[in-house]
């Protein structure tokens, strides 16, 4: 799969100036009040064959139903070969319907692999800006490089989503979101990383987000950032939860403040409704009868990469020992406690062991290592551990070392959101090391941050496997290749202002056929 080329910073430069300044018909005769396409364009859940183009009529995007009618409005649609549009790969017309919010998912099939596509939408005389997705590479085929990169926990008040518009200008040849697209959190509630009140830097228009007008609004008015647009627009995305697009450390049917699980389901299907809307995901992550969008999926890039990605919230035991950074309890290691789910763990490990791919990756969301969290803080007698992470659950995580440690190709990488904070790691079993976790820091959530957070010293001596961390904003850039999986830490020294420049902190990479991270 080819790296994509400055054509394609040229492309994502022109969102810059007018994302929504496009040809168009007298608004008078059009069914809307102003222009429909406010939220812009994404691709997503790529394939050899095609990949999910989506889009959303709003008008009005911080009104409950985006300013549209309560009646199915038909949109266009067209994918080409060319930037210009002049050779049409495929075109059609699906209808925006209002139980959808007027969401648009369009599965495009019929594609070539390994090649770019553009794509856009056009409605009563409207248009869409064009958006850009690449097919992946036909099942099985030599593949010698590909490039992706970690993105995620993007809280809109707490500051500029600069690096995403960064994030797009690396040229990934995909995306992996690894979740907290919205933050449930009420108006002003912005905290660093020491949970201390800092100054939002732009507010929600809504409060704390329960029915599933609530939610829309907080999807629409996060979406309506210009960078995270040229993001969506610049290459297809994998969506996948975590927790803040419900509520915060929420798993399976448990709420983190004590809501009845009966009551608090009502909540967990508007959440999940209209993540659905927003994300360019398939119909197979549209919400059940019981209203659970399921979230999983495994990506072949060729003979290069097998990428598995699973769901580590909506299966998982609630968090043992009361949830927070505590020393672990007799209920942790209960023979019950899940993390993926009998089912999920099955299907990963059907996945590795069919797997004939070079790479093995696991991008997934809440941090594997056993990380000691003891600092001035936390100054406990016993090691500390983060109960919502992988930590929490010896059981499972032995389960998943034992099925990294005899992978018969080795060559185990870990991509991991969650934590607002870069990490470089070594998953290590009965003292050796069966795979490495990158973990990529937020987008804006925890504010400007520092480049080694305080306390972060004695974390560094206490947990040998740890090699890195830092405490910036910004996103995994993965550059892989069949000598090597080399993580890029990008990171800006400040969300609070716009535009701020983007710089690699560091350079992690895992030798093929070599154990353990080294320096790059």
């Amino acid at each position: 799969m080819a790296i994509f080329t400055s054509s394609r910073r040229h492309f994502v430069g022109g969102l810059v100036a007018a994302p929504f300044i496009l040809p168009a018909a007298g608004r008078a005769q059009l069914p809307f009040a102003d222009y429909p396409f406010t939220l812009g364009v994404a691709a997503g859940d790529a394939q050899a064959d095609g990949f999910v183009i989506w889009t959303r009529l709003a008008p009005d995007p911080l009104d409950p139903h985006g300013g549209m009618p309560m009646a199915e409005v038909p949109v266009d649609w067209e994918v080409a070969e060319d930037e210009h549009f002049r050779t049409i790969a495929a075109k059609g017309t699906e209808k925006a319907w209002p139980e959808l919010a007027h969401s648009v998912h369009v599965e495009v099939t019929g594609l070539k692999p390994g090649r770019p596509y553009w794509y856009r939408f056009r409605c009563a005389g409207e248009r869409t800006f064009a958006g850009r997705a690449t097919t992946l590479p036909a099942p099985g085929s030599r593949v010698d490089r590909v490039r992706f990169a970690a993105i995620g926990c993007q809280h809109f008040e707490a500051g500029y989503y600069t690096a995403y518009r960064h994030a797009a200008e690396d040229a990934p040849d995909f995306m992996f979101h690894y979740g907290d697209y919205i933050y449930e959190y009420s108006p002003g509630f912005v905290l660093d990383a020491f949970d201390r009140p800092i100054e939002a830097v732009r507010r929600y228009a809504t409060r704390e987000p329960f029915s599933l007008d609530d939610y829309r609004v907080r999807y629409a008015q996060t979406t309506t950032d210009a960078d995270l647009q040229a993001a969506r627009a610049a290459a297809p995305w994998y969506c996948t939860y975590d927790d803040h697009e419900v509520q915060n450390n929420w798993v399976s049917e448990w709420a983190q403040d004590g809501t009845p699980p009966e009551t608090f389901l009502l909540r967990r299907r508007a959440a999940f409704q209209a993540w659905y809307e927003h994300m360019p995901v398939r119909r197979s992550s549209f919400p059940d009868a019981q209203g659970v969008a399921h979230m999983r999926r495994r990506v072949d890039i060729g003979d290069l990469i097998r990428l598995h990605m699973p769901n580590t919230r909506l299966y998982r035991s609630d968090q043992p020992c009361g949830d927070g950074f505590k020393p672990l309890c007799a209920e942790a290691s209960a023979a019950t406690q899940q993390v993926l789910g009998k089912a999920q763990e099955s299907w990963l490990e059907e996945g590795f062991t069919s797997s004939s791919q070079h790479w093995q990756g696991v991008a997934q969301q809440v941090m594997m290592a056993p990380i000691d969290r003891r600092t001035p803080d936390y100054p406990n007698a016993q090691p500390t551990y983060n109960m919502d992470s992988w930590a929490a659950y010896p059981g499972p995580r032995e389960r998943i070392l034992a099925l990294f440690d005899r992978h018969k190709g080795g060559n185990v990488v870990v991509v991991t959101g969650d934590e607002h904070q870069n990490w470089a790691i070594d998953l290590q079993r009965d003292g050796r090391t069966v795979a490495s976790e990158f973990v990529s820091t937020s987008i804006t959530s925890g504010g400007d941050g520092h480049d080694l957070r305080p306390g972060n010293e004695e974390i560094m001596r206490d947990n040998p496997f740890l090699h890195w961390t830092n405490d910036r904003r910004g996103y995994l850039l993965s550059d892989i290749t069949r000598d090597a999986w080399t993580g890029h830490f990008r990171v800006v020294d400040a969300i609070t202002r716009r535009d701020a420049p983007i710089a690699t902190a560091a350079r992690w990479a895992v030798q093929s056929g070599q154990a353990g991270l080294v320096s790059a």
